[in-house]
């Protein structure tokens, strides 16, 4: 499976700018079975929605368009209003037209996301063209727990808008998602610039031992691709079986 990830600055609130200048981006892909997009990539991080998260369909039907053009599910996160309520919405959409949906389930206190943005409660896995996914946005990320390995899925897809001065932590802790969960590692974050951070950037696939498989440069815009392989992760994990040694428990 070829995956594709698109490192882009956003512009701020104006998602028919950012669906505009990824549509270039994608003419000029390689053929790809998935393409990741990074966290709020139609409005850039907003933590007060308000007049800025999505009302309408316009971007997942974006989505839906490239995704039958290209023929391969596009992923990534969108601010969305729904029913009076606020959600960090990650949607995986296939050329078929189908919908995967996981809201951000831990929401950035730390940034007032959660006074605003409802949380979502549900670990998510999708199955596409033989490799299973589990999403996860930004934050997600550093609490293990929640993307504990449990031999349901093969790659940690992670999309994220982290801040430049926090980037060494987001290094680390993809490192150690993939090492701790034996899975591949698909991980998108934005560059540029929004009214209150900047962003470098970071965008890597990693294989099962923490090791870079592709990477986007720092500070640009751009995309990378890399090819995975189910059967070679399988047998890496049956000829190390560190997951059968972990600890049981019970997510609430």
């Amino acid at each position: 499976m070829n995956i594709s990830l698109i490192q882009s600055d956003i512009a701020w609130a104006d998602p028919q700018t950012n669906r505009d200048r990824l549509s270039q981006v994608f003419t000029r892909l390689p053929k790809s079975d998935l393409v990741v997009l990074p966290e709020m990539f139609s409005t850039g991080f907003a933590t007060a929605p308000a007049g800025i998260a999505e009302k309408g369909t316009e971007s997942l039907d974006w989505m839906r368009e490239m995704a039958v053009r290209y023929d391969c599910a596009v992923a990534g996160s969108l601010a969305l209003e729904r029913d009076g309520r606020y959600y960090n919405h990650f949607a995986f959409v296939t050329p078929e037209g189908e919908v995967a949906s996981y809201n951000k389930r831990h929401l950035f206190t730390f940034g007032g996301e959660d006074k605003k943005f409802t949380a979502g409660s549900e670990r998510v896995i999708v199955s596409w063209r033989g490799v299973r996914f589990l999403l996860s946005v930004c934050y997600d990320l550093r609490f293990p727990v929640f993307l504990r390995n449990r031999g349901d899925y093969d790659v940690l897809l992670c999309v994220a808008s982290w801040p430049a001065v926090r980037r060494y932590p987001w290094d680390t802790l993809l490192r150690a998602r993939s090492i701790e969960n034996q899975c591949y590692v698909a991980a998108v974050n934005r560059v540029g610039d929004d009214p209150a951070l900047h962003y470098s950037g970071g965008s890597v696939l990693l294989d099962w031992l923490g090791q870079p498989m592709a990477q986007v440069p720092d500070e640009t815009e751009g995309f990378v691709s890399g090819e995975i392989t189910p059967e070679a992760l399988r047998a890496a994990a049956a000829k190390f079986p560190v997951l059968s040694d972990a600890d049981d428990f019970m997510l609430k």
